[in-house]
């Protein structure tokens, strides 16, 4: 009746265990990021009162089972379930959702710590720290390259002091696009040639826009390009060209004919003592032009034909966005993107050994694998971020309430092992009387 008591007891210390970890998956089911745990148990040992024994030919009986008496039960685990939880859509850009397997990485002060719960903000250094202030890591940009260096991670400062802005450009290259109508009357010199524009940019980013005309020559198939005043964004003349070119076209293909001149260098300025644009001279390609019937119209397109050295404005941080590879883009007012770092996850052999620590943070045990330091591209194993979306608790409330009943029932069930032992000895203490 004793053995039958303390197993009763046990029961029901393993049973409150089990509803302790039931009631802290309900209180989570809400909790982003959050992994459920589940509670195995295992008998302790069992008293041998008799052991078996095998078949006796010489005395013709056969062979015994052992006979065992159990003495309670013990909890054999408490699992955290790594399954991945539903996405929750926010919209907010720093809410990032692991797809797949992995763990953001963040430096709470005292060493790197682990999660899947991604509300991330900003603080007043321009970080990006979760909820509780631990700093989110990743790689950083080389400044020489512009191009994520991958190494030992460090925070992610994406709103430090060189990312608010993004430098000027001065342009170097710049391309005329139209046609050229040979019976154009105002291409005579006599009146007028007909006049287009060009704009560009300084080194400092400053807008100017230099004057030109294009002219017939004596023959049918050669223009004269000239350039005349440069003005600032307020209209005032800071420079008269010089400069002229005379572009030549094929009359069979009404193409530029490309054994000839086919760009026009802006340089040597006049009265341009305070014009930054003189230090190089400015590229004009002349090559897409045509002399085809149909209207005289030109237009000039900052940069080649591939948009190198279209030149720009200074800048400041309009926006930014976090790509599925984690890199992180920031948008400037002057139109460029750029690369501000990359966020990383870390991977472990066996995430369930990782050691829960609070506010939804985990950190590597003897038995979880270890963390190089470095960390991987979220979609280096077929993975990725999702931004704008942060991922639920992995709570199954069905199963958690399912598991509540059967642990209830299984308290009770004990409790009345206890009870009903009590009554027996209260008989056997009876017998005296």
């Amino acid at each position: 009746m004793m053995r039958s008591m303390y197993s009763g007891i046990s029961g029901l210390r393993v049973h409150q265990t089990k509803m302790d970890v039931i009631g802290n998956n309900i209180a989570n089911v809400n909790t982003a990021g959050f992994k459920a745990g589940r509670v195995t148990f295992s008998e302790v040992f069992n008293q041998t009162l008799q052991g078996a024994s095998g078949a006796n030919e010489a005395t013709g009986r056969g062979g015994t089972n052992p006979m065992q008496v159990g003495l309670g039960v013990n909890i054999a685990s408490i699992d955290t379930l790594m399954t991945e939880g539903a996405a929750q859509r926010t919209d907010n850009p720093l809410d990032l959702k692991v797809e797949g397997e992995g763990f953001f990485v963040v430096d709470d002060g005292s060493g790197y710590k682990f999660t899947r719960a991604g509300a991330f903000r900003i603080d007043s250094s321009g970080n990006i720290v979760s909820p509780e202030g631990q700093k989110l890591m990743g790689w950083g940009v080389n400044n020489n390259t512009g191009e994520i260096e991958k190494g030992v991670v460090e925070s992610l400062s994406i709103l430090s002091p060189a990312n608010l802005y993004s430098e000027p450009e001065k342009t170097t290259n710049v391309y005329l696009e139209g046609n050229i109508d040979r019976n154009d009357t105002q291409l005579d010199p006599l009146n007028g040639g007909v006049p287009f524009t060009i704009s560009f940019y300084d080194s400092l980013g400053y807008r100017y826009t230099a004057e030109l005309k294009l002219t017939s020559t004596a023959g049918d198939t050669d223009f004269a390009i000239t350039v005349g005043a440069v003005k600032d964004s307020k209209g005032e003349t800071k420079a008269v060209g010089t400069d002229s070119v005379t572009v030549s076209f094929n009359p069979a293909t009404g193409k530029v004919n490309l054994t000839g001149d086919t760009q026009l260098n802006i340089t040597g300025l006049n009265g341009a003592t305070d014009f930054s644009e003189m230090a190089e001279p400015l590229t004009v390609d002349l090559s897409q032009l045509t002399l085809f019937s149909g209207k005289t119209s030109i237009q000039s397109v900052r940069g080649d034909t591939s948009g190198f050295g279209a030149g720009r404005e200074a800048g400041t941080m309009s926006g930014f966005s976090i790509g599925p590879d984690g890199k992180i883009q920031g948008r400037y007012t002057n139109g460029e993107n750029k690369l501000l770092g990359q966020v990383v996850i870390a991977q472990f052999r066996n995430p369930a050994g990782l050691q829960k620590v609070g506010n939804n943070l985990f950190q590597v045990t003897t038995n979880s694998g270890d963390f190089d330091g470095i960390g991987m591209d979220p979609t280096a194993t077929g993975g990725a971020l999702n931004a704008g979306v942060l991922e639920m608790s992995n709570v199954d409330l069905s199963r958690e309430f399912t598991e509540m009943i059967t642990t209830q029932r299984g308290f009770q069930a004990n409790s009345r092992i206890i009870t009903s032992s009590d009554e027996m000895l209260q008989e056997l203490v009876n017998l005296k009387r």
